[in-house]
């Protein structure tokens, strides 16, 4: 019995050390295989009834180390994440230019003021007008196209994010099968290492994508979940994943683990698509953002220069901008004097109305002072000018008309409201204009009248930082008539954002909301119902409420077309009353006008948070140089993050390569030990059979 023992026992040996062999061998062919992890054999002493019987090969096992691979997930997710970012920022940086050339986008500014600053030593000179005019249509033109391209950038980020959610689901598919051909081979005890690394290297690429959490199966194959704990693949399971957005909300992924299971929204934190998420919800909006802010206050800075400033010959009419609002609004909150004077053709003073909105009278032509009040402020200013001109407001937009061949000017005084005087509020003599609305700064007060109609609706969603909706909410117009009770009815608790934020309105009439930890949610439009008064702007046109309404803003500025077709329209000059009604108010040499555009620049202004700046007040072209560089900034520090990362994740897959990957030296020594094994086993299997030849010649 016992040589039997011998027999088997040395036939179980030479079983191991053929097996391991073969494990060795498979190893050093695939020395140079990328995502081969090298192997062993699983062995066991082989024990019956307490007596060794030799050696039992349980399987071949994977050399891996759970802790390396997680590690390795987790900086290949980070790396991908700020890879993607950093290549789409240092795309956004490139169509504002090199900032060493002249064509770079800022220096177009320093241009215009350049030649406005020319143009006023020779303000009669059609050469300089035009090309004065010719630099703010390339800035104009230019920051156009810039936003253009910067939303064709967004459009590619979020075509990649579709595909990389699609092959993310096919990661999961190839996965969840792969559960099963491993199973299947543990439960026979074969050998699953090939499947298992294919499903290792499909592991390693799905966290390029999006981090997950991967736990092994006992029964073989691996589960992934989403950091919150939603089953992906594993156990039969592979979800589908989604991508859920739209033009005015930000992005989210769901998952549905099975079909007919309702979508649920998953986080994700990293990979690539939270980079290319964070780019396409975050990162390029608010660079658009800040370049439709700039424009808006570069303009706005322009414009108030041109309004205090008047054209020779002056024009017959002055047609303003639409203010979203009713005249009598308008008008309220309006501090300090301002002047209206009427002149014939050859620029001599027919008329002349001198408003002072602090007393709230006007005067004509030096007589004695008239009242007037919000409500009837056309009719007394009409009724002051005589008949020599006309004041209308149509559609939140005021004109005022000479009669017959007479001309028009405004001398704006000490007149103020919200920063901005009374002609340049209403933008009677604008030379930059813009479709729509870009500046929010409405001039409303807690106690103005909202002016939207009651029952209207505005919905809104409220997301977290990194997209998932938190919850929306759909806001009635109360009956009540004034902002304050707007704010109450959007900050509401129950129908309202209170739970995680509010809205307020600032000291220029900017409405803007602010979310509240710890959720620190963000505000965007769903969809807007309201409409203050009859054809007028939404609400959220009107304070530029939600991404796709302010970084579009850009894009709808343009030089007035009057002044592109006749420079000699420009305002080059200012109003002079010394003369009286005997000598023209205005001469044709004059450039002080000029001049005063060509210092706008240099003016301090108000700039709403934006980008990666909050509100600060600075010149136009200081926040042109903050602006500038921010964008550099921002394109350097990912590229910075993404060399952190791609560090890590480097250290990290050499460390787990120093486990998982194959070592020649090693394998050789391996093969050595096997072979001698494989040898000794081959002898006690002879000397067995010499045994049983005695004994059989024996007998």
């Amino acid at each position: 019995m016992s040589l039997s023992v011998t027999l088997k026992t040395g036939a179980s040996g030479l079983n191991a050390a053929q097996a391991a062999l073969r494990a060795v061998s498979d190893n050093i062919a695939n020395v140079n295989t990328p995502g081969y992890v090298r192997k062993a054999v699983d062995q066991q002493p082989l024990v019956v009834d307490g007596v060794g019987m030799g050696v039992r090969v349980q399987g071949v096992k994977r050399i891996t180390d759970d802790y390396l691979q997680a590690a390795s997930l987790t900086a290949a997710s980070d790396s991908n994440r700020w890879a993607a970012v950093s290549q789409y920022l240092d795309n956004a940086q490139s169509l504002f230019g090199n900032p060493s050339s002249e064509t770079f986008f800022f220096n177009r500014l320093d241009a215009i003021f350049g030649a406005f600053a020319t143009a006023a030593d020779d303000p009669s000179s059609s050469l300089l007008r035009t090309q004065a005019l010719s630099n703010v249509q390339d800035f104009l033109s230019e920051a156009d196209r810039i936003n253009s391209q910067l939303d064709e950038l967004g459009d590619t980020v979020e075509t990649k994010i579709i595909a990389d959610v699609d092959r993310a689901n096919s990661l999961l598919s190839q996965i969840n099968q792969l559960n099963v051909e491993i199973s299947r081979a543990k439960l026979v005890n074969a050998d699953a290492s090939g499947s298992e690394n294919i499903q290792s290297q499909l592991l390693d690429e799905l966290s390029t994508l999006m981090n997950v959490r991967v736990n092994g199966r006992e029964a073989g194959g691996v589960t992934v979940r989403s950091t919150e704990g939603v089953l992906l693949a594993g156990d039969g399971v592979a979800a589908k994943l989604a991508y859920v957005r739209s033009d005015t909300t930000p992005g989210y992924i769901t998952a549905q683990p099975s079909e007919g299971s309702p979508a649920q929204p998953i986080q994700i934190t990293s990979g690539e698509i939270r980079g290319l998420m964070d780019l396409r919800d975050t990162e390029l909006p608010e660079l658009s953002d800040q370049l439709g802010e700039f424009l808006t206050r570069a303009a706005d800075r322009i414009n108030a220069a041109h309004n205090a400033a008047v054209a020779y010959p002056a024009p017959n009419m002055l047609t303003g901008r639409n203010t979203g609002l009713d005249l009598p609004t308008a008008i309220s909150g309006f501090s300090g004097r301002t002047t209206i004077a009427v002149m014939d053709a050859a620029g001599v003073l027919a008329r002349r109305v001198d408003i002072d909105f602090t007393a709230g009278t006007m005067s004509a032509n030096g007589g004695p002072a008239v009242a007037f009040t919000p409500a009837n402020f056309q009719t007394t200013l009409n009724s002051q000018l005589g008949g020599q001109a006309t004041v209308n407001f149509t559609n939140g937009a005021m004109s005022i008309a000479g009669a017959g061949s007479n001309t028009i000017a405004v001398d704006e005084g000490t007149s103020q409201k919200s920063g901005r005087a009374f002609s340049h509020f209403f933008g009677l003599n604008d030379l930059i204009r813009n479709d729509g609305f870009a500046n929010y700064d409405t001039g409303l007060t807690g106690s103005s009248a909202h002016g939207f109609t009651a029952g209207q609706q505005i919905s809104l969603r409220l997301s977290g930082p990194d997209g998932q909706p938190l919850r929306d909410v759909t806001v009635t117009v109360p009956a009540a008539g004034t902002m304050n009770d707007l704010l109450n009815a959007l900050n509401n608790s129950t129908t309202g954002v209170g739970l995680y934020g509010s809205f307020s309105l600032d000291a220029k009439g900017n409405l803007s909301f602010q979310g509240s930890g710890p959720s620190d949610a963000k505000i965007s439009v769903i969809s807007d119902a309201t409409q203050r008064g009859v054809g007028g702007p939404s609400m959220s046109q009107l304070f530029g409420l939600g991404a796709l309404e302010r970084s579009s803003r850009a894009s709808r500025f343009y030089v007035d077309p009057t002044l592109e077709s006749d420079p000699t329209r420009l305002a080059f000059g200012k109003l002079d009353f010394s003369g009286g009604f005997t000598q023209p108010l205005i001469r044709p040499g004059d450039g002080r006008g000029a001049l005063a555009l060509s210092q706008a620049g240099d003016v301090a202004t108000g700039f709403q948070a934006a980008g990666s700046l909050g509100d600060v007040t600075m010149t136009v072209s200081r926040y042109a140089s903050e602006f500038g560089g921010s964008i550099g900034r921002n394109a350097a520090a990912a590229e910075t993050r993404k060399e952190s990362a791609a560090a890590v994740m480097t250290e990290a897959t050499a460390r787990r390569q120093s486990v998982e990957g194959v070592n020649l030296d090693e394998e050789l020594v391996n093969m050595t030990t096997y072979q001698q094994a494989f040898n000794a086993s081959a002898r006690v299997i002879q000397a067995a059979k010499d045994l049983y030849d005695v004994l059989l010649g024996m007998l």
